[in-house]
């Protein structure tokens, strides 16, 4: 997969790519990451990117001129209908759909070229969304004073999923909401720690127990911390 981010703030992204899962992803060339400078596609000579909104109202809003520069550079193109299938180009914003396991597996699947605008300020030029976006997505219900963060949730949740990034096929199968339920507790050495100890059951080598187990702790954790969730877990209550 190839990931283009678009970012004022260039600088945010210098080492939060180069490590862990991510890391060993781009050396394996499983993913490829480049960052872009908006302001290097800005035309004047202040290299503007933001400017007062219509209507008035506080803040700025990015301007469209750089991001459709940077779009045509990095695709050749300003027309969606000229994308190909497998291309997303994904606004980051509070306006966008949440941001769900369900959707992020969609992406690793579908897509192998993500082309990701940070917002800023008071937004982006809707003409931006209009003309070029494909996707717009937001981490949650709340405001951050940019796309970047967002942008690392976003390629760390991806990433994981492609084909051989994890050191186990199985691993991202068992996260939290693969299945639509929470995590159940993990335990390892030592099988007691300062008087607590990991239940016998997973030690007794029973496999068919301790799956058995892992799913009702699921449901259990589930039902006390995520209620909401279990609607979608094959209507388990």
């Amino acid at each position: 997969m190839k990931i283009d981010v678009l970012t004022i703030f260039p600088e945010f992204f210098t080492q939060v790519f180069d490590f862990g899962i991510i890391r060993r992803a781009k050396l394996a060339g499983i993913v490829e990451i480049n960052i872009h400078d908006i302001r290097e596609f800005a035309t004047d000579k202040h290299k503007m990117v933001d400017d007062r909104p219509f209507g008035g109202g506080d803040g700025m809003v990015l301007k469209p001129e750089p991001i459709f520069a940077a779009i045509e550079s990095l695709l050749g193109t300003t027309n969606r209908d000229e994308y190909a299938d497998d291309l997303k180009v994904v606004l980051l914003t509070p306006q966008g759909t949440p941001l769900k396991q369900r959707l992020v597996q969609d992406l690793a699947d579908t897509s192998k070229h993500l082309v990701l605008i940070c917002g800023r300020y008071e937004g982006v030029d809707e003409r931006v969304n209009e003309a070029l976006v494909t996707d717009e997505i937001s981490i949650g219900d709340y405001v951050l004073s940019g796309g970047e963060p967002a942008v690392v949730v976003l390629v760390d949740s991806i990433v994981r999923l492609l084909p051989n990034a994890l050191g186990s096929e199985t691993s991202a199968e068992n996260d939290s909401f693969s299945d639509g339920l929470l995590d159940y507790p993990h335990y390892t050495r030592p099988a007691e720690f300062r008087g607590m100890k990991v239940p016998e059951l997973l030690l007794n080598g029973n496999h068919a127990e301790i799956e058995k187990w892992r799913r009702e702790k699921a449901l259990e954790k589930t039902r006390s911390i995520r209620k909401d969730l279990l609607e979608g877990a094959n209507g388990e209550m």
